[in-house]
């Protein structure tokens, strides 16, 4: 089975709202940052790397995103991220946010590889798609 690739992020001052907790646009500050670390520690390439060096963005074209417990101030969020199908230029993550062992966030999104030029789909480079593949949720 598949394991998913884990970074944290800590819950900051400037993520929370008058109500003292997460306000919502900044999950998904933080859930496009853990796609940044995925990007770098476990497939190897840095943004840095994608877009500036070799011209390839990976932009999320599809997310559904369900709340399922609010997050305080100071709370440390362990990210999870797994792969569960992955397509020609287009990657389906399976990404779940928790603390303490408690889901807070549970998202399915849709990255596709880009060309920055022409702004168009392109297929994974070939030393990324076996990367995306070996993390890949197995079938239930």
């Amino acid at each position: 089975m598949s394991t998913a690739f884990e970074t944290t992020a800590l819950v900051r001052f400037a993520h929370v709202d008058a109500a003292g907790i997460v306000f919502y646009p900044r999950y998904l500050e933080m859930l496009n940052g853990a796609v940044e670390d995925w990007c770098d520690r476990a497939l190897g390439a840095s943004f840095h790397m994608l877009h500036v060096v070799r011209k390839i963005g990976v932009p999320t074209v599809k997310l559904q995103v369900e709340f399922t417990a609010p997050s305080r101030l100071g709370d440390n969020l362990t990210i999870s991220i797994l792969p569960v199908k992955l397509g020609r230029s287009s990657c389906d993550l399976d990404i779940r946010f928790a603390c303490h062992g408690e889901e807070r966030l549970r998202a399915q999104v849709t990255l596709v590889c880009m060309d920055l030029g022409t702004h168009r789909s392109t297929p994974w480079p070939d030393d990324l798609r076996p990367r995306i593949a070996d993390g890949l949720a197995e079938a239930a």
